[in-house]
C-alpha cells in the first residue's frame, strides 16, 4: 500500500465541497478575514504562475480560517478585453464564446489544485449582470461630476484601431499589434481621479502593509510638485495670444532662461499651423510620437522656431524665442515651458541643437561650473550666481521657495502645487467591452441611459470582417429613441477600458448576486485583508481601484472604511525555467519544451543552448504545464515546490529534480503516519522531547505563514518531520506529534494533510479542525548550551540546567578539562559568564 495522490486528492475535494467547508458565511460573532488573488485573464490555460500566486492565497485563507475566522476566497474573470476580438478576427467564431470557453477550461485546470475558494461566488466582468451594475455606477458617477467628456489628444492604434493608455504604448508601438502609435484628438469619457490626486497621495502613508516600493512607484506616478505659473509677453504674436502661460517646478532657473517651448498641441501651435505649410508639417510630425512621458523623452528633440518672442518678466529687454518643440506634453502644467539648458538635460540637448545660450545659474559649492547641464538633486546644497538674491548658498528646495515667494512679492506669477497624474480616460473603440450607457440626440446632447433599461447589453450578432468597431455599423443597437425626448438618437458605441471592470470587482464578490452593485454584506467583509498579485500592476491596477473605491463611496455604494480597499498587498516572484535552444539554417533561435529536451539534446538528438533562468514564456516554449505535474506527481507537489525554494517575493526556478524531490517528501511523510498509525510502543522518556519539538514546530510554521515566509515555515516542516521519524518517543507522543504535522501541512498540501488525519484516526476534516496551540511550558528548554572562549576564542561547551545558578556555572568551568588545560594550573585573569549565552575566560 502507498500513497496515491489521483485516489487521493479528487476524494477529499470532493468532502470539502460535500461539507461546504469553503463557503463564505457573515458570522458576526467571529472576526473576518478577507483574502482576494488578483483576478485571472482568461486565456485559456493555467500556467506555474497562477498556481503560485493561488497557492500563497490558500495558504493565508485556510491557515485564517483554522484560527477562527470567516473567510471569504472568491474567485472571478477579468473576461473583457481585445484578445477575445483579436481572436475572433483571426479564428473566426465570437469573442463570448471565445471568452466562456477559455474560463470553462482554466476552471476545469484550477479547481485539481484543492484551492479553498468559495465558487458560489464565481463571476466574469463580461457577464450582463456585472457590467449592469458596473453601468449602474458610471450613471451615479456621472451625476456626482465624477465623469465627463471631452476631445482630447490620445494614442491611437491604426491596426487594432483603437485608443490605448500610455502603458499599452511599448517604444512607440501598440503594445499587441506592433504598429505605430499616432497621436490624434478624440472626443473622450474621463473619469475625474485627479480631483482626487492628493486624497490618493496622503493615502499611501496608511498602508503600512504594502510593499513600500509599489508606494512609491504610485507617489511617483502621482507626481505631486510645487512650483511657479507665470506669463511671458509675447511680442510678434497672432492677435489674442499676447501672454504665454508657463508652469515650472524650478523657478530658481528662471535668470538662466534662454528659449521658451510650447506643445505641438498647444492653441498657439494650432493656430499656427492653419497659417504655416511649414509648421503643419512639423505639428504633424510630432504628432506621431505617442502621448507618454516616456516616449516624448526618448524621442530625438527637435523644435521649430516660431518667429514669436517673449520678454523675460524682470528684464523687458530680454527677449526669448518661442519654438514648437516635440518633447512637451499638453496636458502638464501649461502645455509651455523655458528652458535653463545649463541645469536640464533635454533643454541642454535642445540648445546645442539650435545654438542657444547656455548660462548656468549655479554651481556645486566648492568647485567651477562642470561641462553638460549640472541637474543636482533639489535637496542638494550649491553656490547661486545667479539667484534672486544674489550669490548664496542653499539648497535648490529652499531656493525653489524662495525664488515663488520672490515672484509673488513682485507681482510675477503664484505658486501652485501640480500633479502629474491625468484624468482617467476610459473610452475604448472596441465591441468586446462594457458599453457605456449614455446616448446621444440632436436636441438633449448627451443623455444618460434610465437605470431600469440596464443592462446596456452588447449585441451578439457582429462581425469582426472588416477593422474598426462592430457597434458603429449596427444600427439596430446604435440606433435607439432619446431616453428623454424619445426622438431618433444614438447610442455611444465606445465601450469602457477594461481597468474600470477590475477597479471595484472585489466589492462585487462581497453580494455578487446583489441588484445594486454593492449589498447588505459589503460592510462585513470589506476591506481585502490580503492582496495578492504580481508587482507589474502596482501602479494603474492598484490606483485606480483606489480611485473607484473613494468614487464609490461618494456615490453611496462603499461606507467610508473601505476607501482604500486593500489593507495588506504582497507581490509575489515569477515562477522561472531554463529556455532551450537550437539554431535554424538561418541561424535564427529555435526553441523547444522542456519536455521535449532529454540529456541536453532534442528528440532528434540536436545538442541545445542552455539560457539560464528567465521568465516562463509561451514563445521562447520554457514553460511547464501544471497539468501534466498534477498528472504525475499530484497537486499538492506542485504546491509544495512552489512555496518551499524561494521567499514568495522572489522569482523560484521550476526544475524536474526539485518537483520529484518534493514529490518524495511527501510520500515520506505518508509513510511515516501510516507507520505510526500502526505503532503500539508504550511511553517512555522520549516522548517529552518529541513534544517540546512539536511545539516549537508550532511556533515556527505559524510565524511563517503570519510573515509571509512560507519557504521558512516549509524548512521547519522538513525539520519537524525529520524529528518524528527519528524519536524513539511512544506510539501517542508519535500520533500526536503527526497529528500535528498534518494540521501544519494542511495549509501547504491539504489533500496529503487530510489522508494523514484520516490515517490517524481522527473524525472530521483538518480543513475544520482549529489550528494548533503551542503549550508555553513546552518551549522552556530544561538546559542551555553554553559555550566556553578561552582568550576570545571557542575551545569547549558546557551543558547545565536553563536556571543553574552564576556561581555554580564558575565552578562547573573551573572544573572543565579544557580550562584547566588553558590554565596550567594558574587561576584566570577574568571569569565571565552571560548565563544563558556563553562563557568567557581569560587565562
Amino acid at each position: 500500500m502507498s500513497y496515491n495522490p489521483a485516489i487521493s486528492e479528487p476524494k477529499w475535494q470532493t468532502a470539502w465541497d460535500e461539507a461546504g467547508v469553503f463557503t463564505a458565511t457573515r458570522d458576526d460573532s467571529k472576526p473576518k478575514y478577507y483574502v482576494l488573488e488578483m483576478f485571472p485573464y482568461p486565456s485559456g490555460r493555467i500556467h506555474m504562475g497562477h498556481v503560485r500566486n493561488y497557492t500563497m492565497g490558500d495558504v493565508v485563507a485556510r491557515y485564517k480560517s483554522s484560527c477562527g475566522f470567516s473567510v471569504l476566497h472568491p474567485m472571478g474573470w477579468d473576461a473583457f478585453g481585445m484578445p477575445a476580438e483579436n481572436a475572433a478576427m483571426e479564428q473566426g467564431g465570437h469573442p463570448k464564446d471565445w471568452t466562456y470557453a477559455n474560463i470553462a477550461v482554466m476552471k476545469d485546470q484550477m479547481k485539481p489544485l484543492g484551492l479553498s475558494i468559495d465558487w458560489s461566488r464565481e463571476f466574469a466582468t463580461c457577464d450582463p449582470e456585472y457590467y449592469g451594475q458596473q453601468q449602474a455606477m458610471f450613471l451615479d458617477m456621472m451625476d456626482a461630476g465624477l465623469v465627463y467628456r471631452k476631445s482630447a489628444q490620445v494614442n491611437w492604434d491604426p491596426v487594432d484601431m483603437t485608443v490605448l493608455a500610455n502603458e499599452q504604448v511599448i517604444d512607440g508601438k501598440g503594445w499587441r499589434s506592433g504598429a505605430d502609435v499616432e497621436r490624434r484628438e478624440l472626443t473622450q469619457w474621463f473619469f475625474r481621479i485627479s480631483d482626487f490626486a492628493d486624497d490618493l497621495l496622503a493615502g499611501l502613508d496608511g498602508l503600512k502593509d504594502w510593499p513600500e516600493k509599489v508606494r512609491l512607484m504610485q507617489a511617483n506616478w502621482i507626481g505631486q510638485s510645487r512650483g511657479l505659473q507665470f506669463a511671458f509677453s509675447t511680442v510678434d504674436a497672432p492677435e489674442g495670444y499676447d501672454r504665454l502661460e508657463v508652469y515650472t517646478t524650478r523657478p530658481d532657473t528662471l535668470m538662466g532662461a534662454s528659449f521658451a517651448a510650447i506643445s505641438a498641441d498647444h492653441p498657439l501651435a494650432k493656430y499656427l499651423e492653419r497659417h504655416d505649410p511649414k509648421i503643419a508639417d512639423f505639428v504633424a510630425e510630432c504628432r506621431k510620437i505617442g502621448t507618454t512621458a516616456e516616449a516624448l523623452e526618448t524621442a530625438e528633440k527637435r523644435g521649430m522656431d516660431t518667429g514669436i518672442r517673449v520678454r523675460h518678466p524682470f528684464d523687458t529687454s530680454w527677449e526669448l524665442p518661442v519654438y514648437i518643440a516635440n518633447f512637451i506634453l499638453m496636458d502638464y502644467g501649461t502645455g509651455a515651458i523655458f528652458g535653463c539648458p545649463a541645469h536640464d538635460a533635454r533643454d541642454f540637448e535642445f540648445a546645442q541643437k539650435y545654438g542657444l545660450p547656455i548660462d548656468p545659474v549655479f554651481q556645486p559649492v566648492d568647485e567651477g561650473i562642470p561641462p553638460g547641464a549640472y541637474v543636482p538633486p533639489k535637496t542638494e546644497t550649491v553656490r547661486y550666481i545667479r539667484g534672486f538674491a544674489g550669490d548664496e548658498i542653499q539648497t535648490g528646495d529652499a531656493a525653489v521657495a524662495a525664488a515663488i515667494a520672490f515672484c509673488e512679492a513682485n507681482g510675477v506669477g503664484r505658486g501652485v502645487t501640480n500633479y502629474r497624474l491625468r484624468d482617467w480616460g476610459l473610452s475604448r473603440q472596441r465591441y468586446w467591452g462594457c458599453p457605456i450607457p449614455v446616448v446621444h440626440c440632436d436636441a438633449c446632447g448627451t443623455v444618460p441611459e434610465r437605470k431600469e433599461n440596464l443592462p446596456v447589453r452588447l449585441p451578439d450578432d457582429v462581425t469582426f470582417d472588416q477593422p474598426g468597431n462592430p457597434l458603429d455599423r449596427h444600427p439596430t443597437w446604435r440606433d435607439v429613441p432619446c431616453p428623454s425626448c424619445a426622438a431618433p438618437a444614438k447610442r455611444e458605441t465606445d465601450t469602457m477600458d477594461t481597468f474600470v471592470d477590475s477597479s471595484w470587482y472585489f466589492a462585487r464578490f462581497t453580494a455578487p448576486r446583489s441588484v445594486t452593485p454593492t449589498g447588505d454584506d459589503t460592510a462585513y467583509w470589506m476591506n481585502v485583508d490580503q492582496y495578492i498579485g504580481g508587482v507589474e500592476h502596482a501602479i494603474l491596477h492598484l490606483l485606480y481601484s483606489r480611485f473607484f473605491c473613494r468614487a464609490m463611496h461618494k456615490t453611496g455604494h462603499l461606507p467610508a472604511s473601505a476607501q482604500e480597499p486593500f489593507n495588506a498587498l504582497f507581490t509575489q516572484g515569477m515562477v522561472t525555467h531554463e529556455i532551450y535552444m537550437t539554431r535554424d539554417a538561418q541561424n535564427r533561435p529555435v526553441y523547444h519544451l522542456p519536455e521535449d529536451v532529454i540529456d541536453g539534446r532534442t528528440r532528434e538528438g540536436v545538442p541545445v543552448e542552455v539560457i539560464p533562468s528567465a521568465k516562463m514564456s509561451k514563445s521562447k516554449k520554457n514553460v511547464v504545464d501544471p497539468m501534466s505535474i498534477i498528472a504525475g506527481f499530484g497537486a499538492d507537489t506542485a504546491r509544495w515546490f512552489v512555496m518551499s525554494d524561494s521567499p514568495p517575493e522572489r522569482d523560484v526556478e521550476w526544475t524536474a529534480s526539485g518537483a520529484e524531490a518534493s514529490g518524495k517528501f511527501l510520500t515520506r511523510i505518508w509513510r511515516i503516519a501510516d507507520e505510526i498509525s500502526r505503532e503500539t510502543t508504550p511511553a517512555n522518556d522520549d516522548d517529552g522531547t518529541l513534544a517540546r519539538a512539536s511545539a516549537r514546530a508550532i511556533i515556527d510554521v505559524t510565524q511563517g505563514i503570519e510573515g509571509f515566509a512560507f519557504n521558512k515555515s516549509v524548512a521547519k516542516l522538513y525539520e519537524f518531520a525529520n524529528a518524528i521519524a527519528k524519536s524513539k518517543a511512544g506510539a501517542g507522543a508519535k500520533r500526536d506529534a503527526m497529528s500535528v504535522m498534518a494540521q501544519l501541512l494542511s495549509p501547504f498540501v491539504p489533500h496529503l494533510a487530510e489522508e494523514v488525519w484520516s490515517m490517524l484516526g481522527h473524525e472530521g476534516l483538518v480543513a475544520t479542525a482549529a489550528w494548533p496551540k503551542a503549550d508555553p511550558a513546552l518551549l522552556v528548554e530544561d538546559t542551555v548550551t553554553l559555550p566556553i572562549q578561552i582568550n576570545g576564542k571557542r575551545r569547549a561547551e558546557l551543558t547545565v540546567p536553563a536556571d543553574m545558578p552564576k556561581e555554580e556555572i564558575e565552578r562547573m568551568v573551573l572544573a572543565d578539562e579544557t580550562v584547566l588545560r588553558f590554565l596550567d594550573g594558574a587561576a584566570p585573569k577574568k571569569l565571565i559568564v552571560v548565563p544563558g549565552r556563553i562563557v568567557n575566560v581569560v587565562a
